[in-house]
């Protein structure tokens, strides 16, 4: 376990990019090093070191500079061809795979094919003077040196991109699944609460004497006040449950409105249905009037993905103190309604956050059954 350990720390430690460039310079050094205490102990020439050992140290700026690191790379190895020293091909490459790994994919393909272009120009026309392995092959290879490593590079980054995205976007689903979660522990904790103080308040003004005026302003005021904050408490859970769809909805406006388009659009689609609105119709609140539309469509939608032959009713029925929402269809259902999804699950939701009762199920008559009933707040 110890060992695991220190090879886990030690592998963390090289892993760091300054220390990783470093150890990368030394390794590469290890050949010349030895080359050149071999070629001077045989009384041979050490200029060859030269160019080697002055592009060792352009490879530490590889992550911060890539575009004028590998050009310089390039630089010193054509000037190593035209004088007779071999190439770099090391620490080519290695600076071409940092072009197409730290730099956008514009200027990649443009240094990368502007350098491998000039590379496989230089060794073509460094070949033709020195007579040898076919000119023609040679350019092609000089062209591979550069653009083979840039594309890898370039592979490698976008392939880090995506993970990062992936982890942003998955770090982003965590946020909006506790922000979900605060808003139905806010709801069950303060709502519940607050509704009972207003109706206890409401009982005990409406129970005052006449001549307690003092008293029954007091009480009123408390009861007007355990609204008022009821209603702010709703408006920081349509905050929190933002990116559940009530964001779209403000922005789209859908509402009761639209229930005839949207049975319309139902029939379109191959359901048939109807509308039928009882009493006289009033303003909602905005969060009620979101709700409310949001059931019938999932209801429909519902009724089209599980039902086989179906026709659907809504009926939309305005009360003095609440609005009632029903959607029936007798349709032979081809899998269990709520299986596979969570349309019933927000659709209980949504009628949570507005105080209200959600209750489906099949009918005994054949079909299924959407009843929803939400109060309505007088001010």
């Amino acid at each position: 376990m110890g060992v695991g350990r220190r090879i886990r720390d030690a592998w963390r430690f090289l892993h760091r990019p300054r220390v990783f460039d470093i150890t990368l310079v030394v390794l590469l050094a290890v050949p010349a090093v030895v080359g050149g205490v071999v070629t001077w102990s045989l009384g041979g020439d050490l200029s060859f070191l030269v160019p080697y050992t002055l592009s060792l140290p352009l490879l530490l700026m590889r992550r911060q500079r890539p575009v004028l690191t590998v050009v310089l790379l390039l630089g010193i190895d054509i000037a190593g061809m035209f004088l007779g020293s071999p190439s770099r091909v090391p620490t080519v490459l290695i600076g071409c795979y940092s072009l197409g790994r730290y730099t956008d994919g514009r200027w990649a393909a443009i240094v990368g094919g502007a350098g491998g272009f000039l590379y496989g120009a230089a060794i073509t026309i460094a070949s033709a003077l020195d007579p040898g392995p076919d000119p023609e092959g040679l350019w092609l290879a000089g062209l591979g040196n550069v653009l083979l490593p840039v594309g890898l590079g370039q592979f490698v980054r976008i392939r880090a991109e995506l993970q990062e995205r992936a982890r942003r976007e998955a770090a982003d689903e965590a946020v909006r699944a506790e922000r979900r979660r605060i808003a139905r522990e806010l709801h069950d904790v303060v709502a519940h609460h607050l509704s009972v103080i207003n109706a206890l308040v409401g009982g005990a003004r409406a129970t005052l004497p006449p001549e307690q005026d003092v008293t029954r302003d007091a009480l009123q005021g408390a009861e007007e006040t355990a609204r008022q904050a009821l209603a702010e408490m709703r408006q920081l859970l349509d905050v929190l449950r933002a990116d559940d769809g009530g964001g779209a909805d403000a922005a789209t406006g859908v509402g009761t409105a639209r229930l005839p388009a949207l049975v319309e659009e139902a029939g379109t689609a191959g359901l048939p249905a109807q509308l039928t609105v009882q009493g006289e119709p009033v303003p909602l609140p905005t969060a009620v009037d979101h709700a409310v539309y949001r059931i019938v469509q999932e209801a429909l939608t519902n009724t089209r993905k599980h039902s086989v032959g179906a026709r659907a009713s809504v009926r939309l029925s305005y009360e003095p103190a609440a609005i009632e929402v029903e959607v029936l269809d007798d349709g032979i259902a081809k899998q269990s309604p709520g299986q596979g999804g969570f349309g019933l699950g927000g659709m209980a939701e949504r009628v949570a956050l507005c105080g209200g009762r959600l209750s489906t199920g099949p009918r005994e008559e054949g079909g299924f059954r959407v009843h929803a009933r939400i109060p309505l707040e007088k001010t």
